[in-house]
């Protein structure tokens, strides 16, 4: 049962990889999976919950990369934020279908609130950089989760473009480091 289970979130992983989810049928699963189209509704009551399950196969190592990244990068906060945002930006440019499907691709509530899930995971991490920099009197006191949430919307929202279209290079790679070397609030601001 667990070996059939594991084939056809595997499968399904393939399926939206290749193609996104709206490419991803029960059918065109369990097709790749090599079971019948039953099977796969005996693990999984919908294919909402197949997909979010899917949806957290795919995102979880990407996430925690960004997470060791951010925590293992030597260096400034602003050093170790521009590398965990160089970290996010050059792993969804390898794979296009999947990261445009994880970041943008319209999907049902299911997987949406696992989106929700997902973006807090890598505000959280940004946050945690930004606030050991305060700590460490580094970085101006701010408010470290709206910071973070922002630099993370605007690197998922300006590789919705070039994830869409399969265009990726290093121009668009460092541009997006030196917005969020740009947004660290690095100067402590002078008291009035």
């Amino acid at each position: 049962m667990a070996e059939t289970r594991e084939r056809i979130v595997a499968a399904a992983l393939e399926q939206v990889a290749a193609g996104g989810y709206a490419s991803a049928s029960i059918q065109s699963v369990a097709r790749r999976a090599n079971v019948a189209t039953g099977s796969v509704y005996r693990h999984f009551s919908s294919k909402a919950v197949l997909f979010a399950e899917v949806f957290n196969r795919a995102a979880e190592p990407e996430l925690a990369v960004v997470q060791r990244v951010a925590a293992e990068t030597q260096g400034t906060a602003g050093e170790r934020i521009a590398a965990a945002a160089e970290a996010f930006a050059r792993r969804a440019l390898a794979g296009p279908v999947l990261a445009y499907a994880q970041l943008a691709e319209p999907v049902g509530p299911a997987v949406e609130a696992e989106r929700l899930r997902l973006r807090r995971g890598y505000r959280d991490a940004f946050a945690l950089v930004l606030r050991e920099g305060v700590e460490a009197g580094e970085l101006a006191p701010h408010d470290t989760d709206t910071y973070a949430a922002a630099m993370v919307g605007a690197l998922g929202e300006a590789l919705v473009g070039p994830l869409a279209e399969r265009r990726s290079g290093e121009a668009l790679v460092a541009n997006l480091i030196q917005f969020v070397t740009a947004a660290v609030p690095t100067r402590i601001p002078l008291e009035a």
